[in-house]
Formats: structure tokens, sequence, C-alpha cells
């Protein structure tokens, strides 16, 4: 596909220079901006999409610290129902 942008002349000159640093063209360099902000995969649509994308991104088990979940969410039920209320 064949995109065309009209850009501001001083984005271009900016986009250009951070081009010639990195040893790429303009094309290829904006490709590459492109490529690194968009989404890898669509949102998660359900609970199980949404498992499956925090299993992707590691997201379980990084809290080594947590021994017993059931516990630990006991005790965040508690504080959050003993917190004053303003």
């Amino acid at each position: 596909m064949t995109l065309q942008l009209e850009l501001p002349p001083d984005l271009e000159a900016a986009l250009t220079a951070e081009a010639q640093h990195k040893g790429l063209t303009l094309p290829e360099y904006a490709l590459q901006l492109l490529a690194e902000v968009r989404p890898p995969n669509p949102r998660p649509r359900n609970g199980k999409e949404l498992v499956e994308y925090w299993e992707r991104e590691g997201l379980f088990g990084y809290r080594s610290d947590i021994t017993d979940p059931v516990q630990h969410a006991r005790e965040l039920r508690e504080r959050a129902q003993r917190r004053e209320r303003s």
C-alpha cells in the first residue's frame, strides 16, 4: 500500500535527521515508527482473551511475595472496608 503524507517542514526535517542518524531512509524510518506504535494484537474482547493477554505479557506470577492469593485478597478487601471515606 502506498501512503502519501504532507508533513510540515520542521517535522520532515526532524524525521529525516533521525532517520539518517539510524542509517535509514525517511520512508523506512516512518514505517518503523508506525509499526512500533501500532498495537501488536487487537484488544481482548472477553475474559478468556484477557487472561491470554496477561499470560503473554508475563503478568502472572510476578508477585512471588504473595504465597496465599486468597488470604492476600481477603486482607485487601478488609483494608478497603476499614478505610475512611471522604
